[in-house]
């Protein structure tokens, strides 16, 4: 991470701050990043209520994305350029055999074409497209938290 790095954030780090007991030093690094150099994708949100609309009871889930989620940074929408990006990666891991699911590649295509550094504790998922820059701050999270 470098001092002025902008973020997209994945499902999971989304996810993450939302839960009852999140990760201590993911919430304290998210902290850290100031609110115009927060992104996401269309795509992480619309996995957000997908997963939301899955709820069973209370439907907090949804609130959580209405007035937490989508308040706190900026979301950038999946168009005709992001996707041709999106194109050329697939096609590429395809070719060597190691392909993406297409939610996956979509959110990769959106973080290379706005040049964002993508923040998932997904880290060894995203690490085959070529040019992706990841965060490891969840996955570090996760990896320091005992069991």
């Amino acid at each position: 991470m470098t001092e002025d790095s902008a973020y997209l954030f994945d499902t999971d780090a989304l996810s993450e701050p939302l839960k009852k007991q999140p990760l201590p030093a993911f919430v304290e690094w998210l902290a850290t990043i100031p609110r115009e150099r927060q992104y996401t994708s269309a795509v992480v949100i619309g996995e957000l209520f997908a997963g939301a609309y899955r709820e069973k009871v209370g439907g907090h889930h949804l609130t959580d994305i209405e007035e937490r989620v989508l308040p706190s940074l900026s979301v950038i929408p999946y168009d005709a350029v992001v996707a041709r990006v999106y194109g050329r990666l697939r096609a590429k891991l395809q070719d060597a055999g190691t392909p993406l699911a297409v939610p996956d590649l979509q959110i990769a295509a959106t973080a290379l074409h706005y040049d964002l550094e993508l923040v998932t504790g997904n880290v060894r998922h995203f690490e085959r497209v070529p040019g992706l820059r990841i965060c490891r701050a969840l996955a570090e999270a996760r990896a320091a938290t005992p069991d």
